[in-house]
Parts: structure tokens; sequence; C-alpha cells
């Protein structure tokens, strides 16, 4: 099957629906634990949420580079980042807190989880990645779709951003693209240092205004 006959196939729009469905559907989810972190939460562990579907093209050439019959079947069977969601959170902490939250509710199931924090990429990539499944109500049927959620820091999505613009400059000379690359797999380690620190900033200021709490309230009984 080439690209525009699956592109324009009923059966392939039909997918991309369910799969935007799915989004929706994880992105509701996400949403809601924001507004009443945002609200509740002494801090918000998530920064913002950000969500985009796979391009027919990208989805073709996805098929292809794995070796993946060249069908609709087997993008839904082969294929687990079609739909994706990015959450960005303030802190490294806040990557797992955000992650528990999602996958505790009832109608979410984990597939499988890639944690490149704990484990890095050998180019420095670090995020930690979610394949979910989520049950999407249609008009005659209840269908369980898959979604990619990665959750990652500020300063990892910056870093990534600019690694993936690198993937498709294949025209730029190769002694410039290989400087690139070792900048940017320095500035990898220099992020995750400097996300280790930021945390442990951001907890020497909560240990001192707990500290300063009590010390006030006992203040105040003695007085």
């Amino acid at each position: 099957m080439e690209l525009i006959e699956m592109e324009n196939s009923r059966e392939f729009q039909i997918l991309m629906i369910r799969y935007d469905s799915a989004i929706r559907e994880v992105m509701t989810k996400l949403e809601i634990l924001n507004d009443e972190l945002a609200f509740s939460a002494p801090s918000n562990p998530i920064s913002s949420i950000r969500s985009r579907r796979k391009t027919p093209e990208s989805i073709y050439e996805k098929l292809i580079r794995q070796n993946f019959p060249l069908t609709v079947e087997s993008i839904e069977e082969n294929l687990h980042d079609v739909a994706g969601i990015r959450v960005i959170c303030p802190f490294l902490d806040d990557i797992y807190k955000v992650a528990k939250m999602l996958v505790q509710q009832d109608d979410i199931t984990l597939i499988r989880t890639k944690d490149y924090i704990g484990h890095p990429k050998p180019n420095g990539y670090r995020s930690l990645h979610l394949i979910v499944e989520v049950p999407v109500f249609f008009s005659s049927e209840k269908r369980p779709m898959q979604v990619e959620v990665q959750v990652r820091t500020v300063a990892m999505d910056f870093w990534a951003n600019l690694e993936h613009r690198m993937k498709y400059k294949k025209d730029f000379p190769k002694e410039a693209s290989d400087v690139i690359y070792h900048d940017l797999r320095e500035c990898a380690d220099t992020i995750a240092n400097t996300d280790m620190r930021m945390l442990n900033i951001r907890d020497q200021i909560n240990r001192l205004e707990q500290e300063m709490t009590e010390e006030k309230m006992q203040t105040e009984k003695e007085v």
C-alpha cells in the first residue's frame, strides 16, 4: 500500500479519529489533575501539557523502517506512539508523581514504561515514557486505544527539541553535525546535574520553611 492510498482510505481516517479521541480522553484526565493540583497542592507538579498525532508520512516511514506491513491493521498493532502527549514538570520528582497519579486511575491501563531518566539513551536523551491504554466510547462500540505519554522536566524538553531538529538535518556537513552532537551530549549531562541540584535546592527551601513555621507555632504557644 502506498502512502497516498493508505492516507485516503476510509479505514485509515477512522483510525486517526480513534487516536484523536484517545488523546482527548487522556488530555482531559491530565487537565483535571492540573486544575486540582493548581488549586490544592503547595506547588503544581505540572507546568504544561501538549499533544500531537503522528502525520501519515511519519507513520508510513516508521512502518517501512521497522519492516512492518503497510496496512491500517499494522499501524494499530505495531505502532504504540501514533497518539502522543507530553507533560512538562518543574522538578525531577514531579515526573514520577504525575505518572503515578495518571496510571492509578481505574480506566487507565499501563502497557509499558521506559525510564530514560534512570537509564538515559546513549545520546543523553532523558524522559519517562508511558504507553497507556484508555477506553474510548463511540456510537457503536467501546474501543481500547493506546497513547504514549512522555513526562520530562523543562530542561529535558528544551534539550529534546534541539536533538529532534538535528535528526532531520541530513544535509549538514558531517564535521559540523559531529560537533553539535558532542555538545548536545555534554549538555545532557549538565542538564541532568542541574535538574538534580534544583531539586535539592527546592527541598532545602521546603525544610527551612517548615522549620520556621514550626518555630513560629512554638513561640505563639509559649506566649
